[in-house]
C-alpha cells in the first residue's frame, strides 16, 4: 500500500514538472515571437503592404446595460461591450517555429489600432473606456475586446409620454479614414433599466460624403429601441391625479350655504398644477406637449369650469325677495324635465298654489271685521304677510332651480372624469 501511495505521488511530480516545463517552453516562445514582431513594427501606419488597400474593419456591440436617460439633458448612458476585428499584415508567424503557438495576448497600444469612435458623443471627457489586451492570431487577425461607458445624444420624443417609445442612435466610424468597412454585428444582451425595455437593437451601415472633405466617410449607426416601463407613472403620477380629479364634480354636491364649493374647486386646482409643475421639471423643453400633460391640462380646465359654474349656481341660490320670478321655460324645463333626468324629487309645487289662500284670507276678514279702520288694518297685515309668502316661495324656486342644476353639472362632470380617466388609462394597455 506504502509503495503504491509512492508512485502515485511521484507521478503527479512528473505531471506537474511537465506542465510548468511546457509552460516555460511556451513563455520563451511568446516572448521570442513578442521580440520578432515588434522589432521593426510600428503603430503609427496603417499595417498594409500597398496604401491603396483597404483595412476592413469589423464592428461588434454588445449591449450591457443602460445606465441612465437623462430625458431633460437628452442624454443616454450606457455601458457596451465594444469588439473590433481586423488584420494586420506585418504580424503572422508561422506557428510550427514557435512550438505550435497561434495566438498571443498583448496590450492594445503594441499594435495599430483603428480610429472608430461615437459620432454623436456627449461625454465632456471623450474617453470613457478602458485599455485592454488584444488577442493576435497567426494569420494576422486582431480582435480588440474593450468595454465602454458611452454618452450619447439621443433625441427625445415625449408626444407620448409616459406611453412613449423611444429611438437612440449609436454611430460608430473613423475619425480620419475613408472606405468600406464590414458589416455591423450587434448582441442587445441583457440591459437593466428600471424605467425601460429594450425591444431592439438594429444596426444600419451608411455612407455619408461630408462638407469638408471630398471623400465618402462610412459609419455605422445603431438604433436603440426603448419602451417605457408605465406602471411607474400610473400610480405615481395617473391615479393621484384621477382621485384628485373625482373631487371636483362633488363640489357640485356640498350645499350652497356651507361655504365650501369654491374652495374646494379652488384647492383641486392647486394640487392638480403641482402634478403639472412635477412632469415639467423632467420633460425636455420642447413644442410638442406630452400625453400626461395634455391630461392635466384638460382636468385643470375642467375644474376651473366647475368652479366659475359653481359661482354661476350660487350667485342663483342666494337671490333675494327682489328677484323676478323664474321664467316660465326654466320652471319646465329644468324644475320638470331635468329634475327627473337628475334624480331630484324635492321640486315640489310652483309659487301660483298661494293664490286661494290669500282668496281665504280676504274672505275671512270681510266677513269678521266690521269696523273700517281694523278692516283696513287687517287687510294690510294679510297683504304683507302674503307678499313675504310669496317672496319666500319665489326664493325657494331659485334655490330648487340651483339644485337642480348642480346636479346636472355633478353628473356631467363625473361622465367627462371618467371617460377622461379611461382614455387615459386605454393608452398603457
Amino acid at each position: 500500500m506504502t509503495f503504491l501511495l509512492c508512485i502515485s505521488f511521484l507521478a503527479f511530480i512528473v505531471l506537474v514538472f511537465l506542465v510548468l516545463f511546457c509552460l516555460a517552453a511556451h513563455g520563451r516562445f511568446a516572448q521570442k515571437l513578442l521580440t520578432d514582431l515588434f522589432s521593426n513594427y510600428t503603430n503609427a501606419l496603417r499595417p498594409v503592404e500597398d496604401t491603396d488597400y483597404i483595412i476592413n474593419v469589423t464592428l461588434q456591440i454588445t449591449l450591457s446595460q443602460i445606465i441612465d436617460m437623462d430625458e431633460r439633458n437628452q442624454i443616454l448612458t450606457t455601458y457596451l461591450w465594444i469588439r473590433q476585428v481586423w488584420m494586420d499584415a506585418y504580424l503572422t508567424w508561422r506557428k510550427e517555429d514557435y512550438d505550435g503557438l497561434d495566438t498571443i495576448r498583448i496590450p492594445s497600444s503594441y499594435v495599430w489600432r483603428p480610429d472608430i469612435v461615437l459620432y454623436n458623443s456627449a461625454d465632456d471627457e471623450f474617453s470613457s473606456s478602458m485599455e485592454t489586451n488584444v488577442v493576435l492570431r497567426n494569420d494576422g487577425q486582431v480582435m480588440w475586446d474593450q468595454p465602454a461607458i458611452t454618452k450619447s445624444s439621443c433625441s427625445v420624443d415625449v408626444a407620448f409620454f409616459p406611453f412613449d417609445v423611444q429611438q437612440c442612435h449609436l454611430t460608430f466610424g473613423s475619425w480620419t479614414h475613408n472606405g468600406q468597412p464590414d458589416g455591423p454585428d450587434q448582441r442587445p444582451g441583457q440591459p437593466v433599466l428600471a424605467l425601460f425595455v429594450v425591444l431592439g437593437m438594429p444596426a444600419k451601415k451608411n455612407v455619408i460624403l461630408y462638407g469638408c472633405c471630398s471623400d465618402p466617410y462610412p459609419d455605422i449607426t445603431f438604433t436603440l429601441h426603448l419602451k417605457r416601463r408605465a406602471s411607474f407613472y400610473i400610480f405615481n403620477l395617473l391615479i393621484p391625479c384621477m382621485m384628485i380629479s373625482f373631487l371636483a364634480p362633488l363640489g357640485f354636491y356640498l350645499p350652497a350655504d356651507s361655504g365650501e364649493k369654491v374652495s374646494l374647486g379652488v384647492t383641486v386646482l392647486l394640487a392638480l398644477t403641482v402634478f403639472q409643475l412635477l412632469v415639467a421639471e423632467s420633460m425636455p423643453p420642447s413644442e410638442s406637449v406630452p400625453l400626461i400633460g395634455k391630461y392635466y391640462i384638460a382636468t385643470m380646465t375642467m375644474v376651473t369650469a366647475s368652479t366659475a359654474l359653481t359661482i354661476f349656481i350660487m350667485n342663483i341660490h342666494h337671490c333675494g325677495p327682489e328677484a323676478r320670478p323664474v321664467p316660465e321655460w326654466a320652471e319646465r324645463f329644468i324644475l320638470n324635465h331635468l329634475a327627473r333626468i337628475c334624480f331630484v324629487s324635492e321640486v315640489g309645487n310652483s309659487c301660483l298654489a298661494a293664490g286661494p289662500e290669500r282668496k281665504e284670507i280676504l274672505v275671512k276678514t270681510r266677513c269678521v271685521c266690521q269696523h273700517h279702520g281694523l278692516r283696513k288694518n287687517v287687510e294690510y297685515i294679510a297683504s304683507s304677510y302674503q307678499d313675504q309668502k310669496t317672496a319666500q316661495l319665489r326664493i325657494g324656486e331659485w334655490r330648487k332651480v340651483a339644485k337642480v342644476m348642480d346636479r346636472f353639472f355633478m353628473w356631467l362632470f363625473f361622465i367627462m372624469v371618467f371617460f377622461m380617466s379611461i382614455l387615459i388609462l386605454g393608452k398603457a394597455i
